[in-house]
C-alpha cells in the first residue's frame, strides 16, 4: 500500500466492493440486513474466493492460485 492520499491505498478493496454491488447484491433483494450480511459472507467465501475466475490470478480462483503458489514455494525450497 502507498502512503496516505495515494489512489492505490484501497484501490483493492474498492474493486471487490465494485465487483460485489454488481455481480451480488443488485441482482438479489434482502428482507433484512442480518440477511444481506448472511448472504453476502456467504457468497464471498463460498463463491468469490473458491470459484471466481480472476485475471490477476491467471484466470484462477483466488483458492486455487494459492494452492499452487503454495506448491511451487514448496518445491523451489526444495531443490
Amino acid at each position: 500500500m502507498g502512503r496516505v492520499g495515494s489512489c492505490f491505498d484501497n484501490a483493492v478493496s474498492e474493486a471487490f466492493h465494485s465487483v460485489l454491488k454488481v455481480e451480488y447484491v443488485y441482482r438479489h433483494t434482502f428482507a433484512t440486513r442480518t440477511e444481506a450480511r448472511l448472504r453476502i459472507a456467504t457468497w464471498s467465501t463460498g463463491f468469490y474466493n473458491t470459484h471466481r475466475l480472476h485475471s490477476v490470478c491467471g484466470y484462477q480462483s483466488p483458492i486455487d492460485y494459492e494452492h499452487d503458489h503454495r506448491a511451487n514455494s514448496a518445491l523451489e525450497l526444495a531443490a
